[in-house]
């Protein structure tokens, strides 16, 4: 089936990264030499050869974005569409370019460090039951604000949520056109607010969020670490 199942990744870097304190959207900065937007282009670029990528960006970047296409390994496959005001309208966007079956990654651009062997997994459970959610057991001590009180949760029934999330497109187009919602934190609450169940996948713990300084640090560790 993977060779006929058509592949997309709609990537979305529509956000402005305030955290970051920089002058431009922390997708942008540099990660040993290289913006952070492009080491997530190119680890989805070789991760399948006949993957198409959306890039979701901020109106007001399209033209960085148009820069960096030529140091991508096949910047053919990459097309660029405007972002909107929330995420579920980035994610509308660049699900509005794709016009036939197939299975769609929802990624954030700021997660540079994800592996190929995620991608692939991700694809080959998404073609199996419909979905794959990556996500990750907490480390750390949970509490759940109860009002001014405070009360400790299992954090052994809690998971963390990444992405790709991913999806196949049967699942994913009906159910972002129903109406933005305040809910919608992130894809699989919207598929799940369209009646459809969403599955969980192992995911990685060096697959960070890029959104502070210091995250910098550790991606670079994490990427100097893997080319030894």
């Amino acid at each position: 089936m993977d060779d006929v199942m058509r592949k997309y990744a709609v990537i979305v870097a529509g956000g402005m990264g305030t955290r970051m304190g920089a002058d431009k959207p922390k997708q942008f900065l540099l990660l040993k030499d290289k913006s952070i937007l492009w080491h997530t282009l190119e680890q989805f670029l070789k991760a399948f050869n006949d993957l198409q990528i959306i890039l979701v960006l901020p109106a007001e970047f399209l033209g960085i974005g148009i820069e960096m296409l030529p140091s991508l390994q096949d910047r053919e496959r990459v097309q660029i569409v405007v972002g909107g005001p929330t995420r579920f309208d980035s994610v509308k966007n660049g699900l509005s370019v794709i016009h036939r079956k197939g299975i769609v990654f929802v990624h954030d651009a700021v997660r540079c460090l994800v592996s190929i062997d995620l991608i692939h997994r991700c694809f080959e459970q998404a073609v199996e039951k419909g979905s794959a959610i990556p996500a990750v057991a907490a480390t750390d001590s949970i509490r759940i604000m109860e009002g001014s009180a405070n009360v400790v949760a299992d954090r052994t029934m809690v998971r963390i949520i990444q992405t790709p999330q991913t999806f196949q497109t049967e699942l994913l187009m009906p159910a972002f056109q129903r109406a933005y919602d305040p809910l919608f934190t992130d894809e699989a609450t919207v598929v799940e607010a369209a009646g459809n169940q969403v599955f969980l996948i192992e995911g990685e713990y060096s697959n960070i969020k890029i959104t502070r300084p210091i995250d910098l640090i550790i991606a670079e560790s994490i990427l100097n670490e893997r080319v030894q």
